[in-house]
């Protein structure tokens, strides 16, 4: 899915990813860096996606990509059907500060 390395081998990425998913689904709003929220879009996108289907074996996908079972009944019970009539754009990233102490942009990325 991401086309961004951000500096890191694939195992570091793709547990980044995972956390970052899960801590978005359960607070429904974090911050981090811009380029962060930028790769982080289209996990969010299909793990919405994933649940509106809301099928067994969309269940077991998002158990196994996020291993955390309070965030899968969470994403399944609560936002799966807040966004049933939505189409995509599950997410809004607003830019707010750069960080002090090695200029990187920051930005709180949110559930619409």
């Amino acid at each position: 899915m991401s086309k961004k390395k951000l500096g890191r081998r694939t195992e570091h990425r793709k547990a980044l990813f995972r956390s970052l998913t899960t801590a978005l689904i359960k607070h429904e709003r974090i911050q981090t860096t811009e380029e962060k929220a930028k790769a982080l879009r289209p996990y969010i996108d299909k793990m919405i996606a994933l649940a509106k289907d809301g099928d067994l074996k969309s269940r077991r996908q998002v158990a196994a990509f996020l291993d955390d079972a309070e965030a899968v009944q969470k994403l399944f019970d609560s936002l799966a059907p807040r966004y049933a009539q939505r189409q995509g754009g599950y997410t809004r990233i607003i830019k707010t500060a750069t960080r002090r102490g090695d200029a990187a942009d920051i930005a709180i990325i949110e559930l619409v």
